[in-house]
């Protein structure tokens, strides 16, 4: 958990025009920021630790910390297998013969820099990306083209490792080998934007000529050595930095504001190391993501555990799935008048479940106040954590999240007094205010000169890098607290009006919430453009939040839609995907 107001954890891909904090509300104990290539960064709100995203994020409230709950999400770091060379790498792909590392924080030994560069020089790529990211406060357009620098590592299967970040919202990506003066066409094949990586692939025979692949190692141990490659601001070259492990743990990944098991290390990484492999001995042990600004050569790696879950996906189903979720909210059961008020004997321990996502298989079998004992038959400590490794202790969480969609978990949970064991199926969870919209357009609708858009953590990052304490109160709390009640759900909001005589003395009337059309109660907004397309009747109303209404004329506002929208220059009345659902 972050701690220091001082401190921010930064994404490491570089741009050549200047880098952008990430967006965050009222800063928790250490803020989060990120240096990336310019795209618009999501929220780690500084709640309670609960959250129902496919990925959970964990995130402390600075006034709450002591009493913080979290969720559930996880699965022991299983033995990791040799690497097997792709049938289509043969031949081109020249295999890396790599002995297994046997190094044990009794004898960890230091890494050699030079193997470490013999490795990555016909392994790791700088990787040169063109991105356009969406506007959201005017919907219909982007904003202006930018390009940063990243890097990444060839893996089995003439695929290119890197991070979501390095390609987020990418219009056109190049990659360069090292020694090479060309650089190559690159395709982004399949992004995780929760877990921060990403998947490329090359069409030219030509680059792939010398090319090895790297294999994927074990999790590190404490203190012991790893080598971090990579092509960080500040040269042209190839670099390479050394340090040790300093933590495994839970941490907060910036980019996708999301908490997944990350690696602390002590060497220097920098922005353009994103992508970039950390090597400990002659195998990957993770991927350079992220630093902590302001404190001397603090960086974080993604380990093996998540990358691997993150090819198996993409490998199974041919694009990322996501990563699982509980959907529960639970408080630790620390104190003993608590743990005497639900019965726990001495020799349980355990957590309170106080929320249950509607949209989870967890909402079929358990209730609010049941104590969950075990998952998977793994005891559940008082504090939320369960054992990790020799004598280190790790959240729950990471035990679901490491599970694959729709696969069974066994619970065990005490109540009133009695235990129970249940069976839930664990799948990846969206939430009802999506907390990032990397690679897609936004939806809007415009009626009238009301532009209906669904309410999104990035619509409330346009209101500055302190938007916890400037966008609208209600929509910023509805965003960060509120659960869908039904799949499909959105919060729709009247963003604003491009003023016409139809709509005058309605302009106070932005940044409301569209509770209803025509007495219709809005479920997305798609219904809602569907309800304003087919009115039958003389008058459109409009229910708002506080009450509010807006009633107009439907003929009149038709014939004003058209030239409100050639006034302002706008293509269409709603996005594109709302036209291809309309037609449908």
């Amino acid at each position: 958990m972050l701690r220091s107001a001082s401190h921010a954890l930064r994404r490491l891909s570089s741009s050549s025009s200047r880098s952008l904090s990430t967006i965050h509300p009222r800063p928790p104990r250490r803020p989060i920021k990120t240096l990336s290539s310019l795209s618009p960064s999501t929220n780690p709100y500084p709640s309670l630790l609960s959250s129902f995203s496919n990925t959970h994020i964990a995130r402390y409230h600075h006034d709450h910390a002591a009493a913080a709950s979290f969720t559930a999400s996880t699965a022991p770091v299983p033995e990791e297998e040799e690497a097997v060379t792709d049938g289509d790498c043969a031949g081109e792909c020249t295999q890396v013969v790599q002995a297994r590392n046997t190094t044990t924080p009794a004898n960890n030994a230091s890494i050699d820099a030079y193997s470490a560069i013999e490795l990555a020089l016909d392994s790791v790529v700088k990787i040169f990306t063109i991105s356009s990211s969406p506007n959201y406060a005017l919907p219909w357009q982007n904003k202006s083209q930018r390009d940063s620098m990243g890097s990444g590592f060839v893996v089995a299967g003439k695929r290119i490792l890197t991070n979501a970040h390095v390609v987020a919202d990418c219009t056109f990506v190049l990659v360069r080998k090292h020694g090479s003066p060309t650089k190559y066409r690159a395709e982004v094949q399949a992004v995780g934007h929760e877990c921060d990586l990403a998947i490329l692939t090359v069409e030219s025979d030509e680059f792939w000529e010398g090319m090895t692949f790297l294999e994927l190692g074990d999790i590190p141990f404490l203190q012991e050595a790893v080598a971090v490659v990579g092509y960080p601001q500040g040269g042209d070259n190839i670099s390479v930095t050394q340090g040790v492990v300093s933590r495994v743990e839970p941490t907060q990944y910036v980019h996708g504001a999301t908490q997944l098991m990350a690696i602390q290390i002590d060497a220097a990484i920098n922005p353009g190391n994103s992508g970039g492999p950390a090597i400990r001995g002659d195998k990957v042990a993770g991927v350079a993501f992220q630093n902590l600004s302001g404190a001397e050569n603090i960086g974080y790696i993604i380990p093996v555990p998540v990358i691997k879950h993150f090819l198996a996906g993409v490998e199974e189903s041919g694009d990322y799935v996501g990563f699982c979720s509980l959907g529960l909210s639970c408080q630790p059961t620390e104190n003993v008048q608590l743990r005497e008020h639900f019965r726990m004997r001495g020799d349980m321990t355990g957590v309170l479940v106080s929320k249950i996502n509607p949209l989870s298989d967890a909402q079929r079998v358990l209730k609010k106040d049941d104590i969950l004992l075990m998952f998977d038959g793994v005891p559940i400590a008082n504090d939320g954590t369960v054992p990790f490794r020799n004598r280190e202790r790790i959240t729950f969480d990471h035990l679901v999240s490491m599970k694959r969609p729709n696969e069974i978990a066994k619970v065990r949970v005490l109540r009133n007094g009695e235990e129970h064991e249940f069976s839930i199926t664990i799948r990846p969870l969206q939430q009802l205010v999506p907390v990032h919209q990397f690679d897609k357009l936004p939806s809007y609708f415009i009626f009238a000169g009301l532009v209906f858009v669904p309410l999104t953590q990035p619509y409330l990052h346009e209101y500055g890098e302190d938007w916890y304490n400037t966008s609208p109160r209600r929509l910023c709390e509805r965003a960060l607290r509120e659960l869908p009640k039904k799949a499909g759900e959105q919060l729709v909001i009247l963003s604003q009006l491009l003023m016409d005589d139809i709509n005058m003395g309605y302009e106070r009337l932005a940044e409301l919430q569209v509770k209803k059309v025509n007495g219709v109660e809005v479920e997305n907004l798609k219904q809602l453009c569907s309800l304003v397309e087919g009115c039958t009747e003389e008058c459109l109303r409009f229910d708002l939040d506080d009450e509010r209404v807006i009633v107009l004329n439907y003929e009149l506002a038709k014939i004003a839609t058209s030239r409100i929208l050639k006034r302002h220059r706008i293509p269409s009345a709603m996005s594109g995907d709302l036209i291809d659902k309309v037609k449908d």
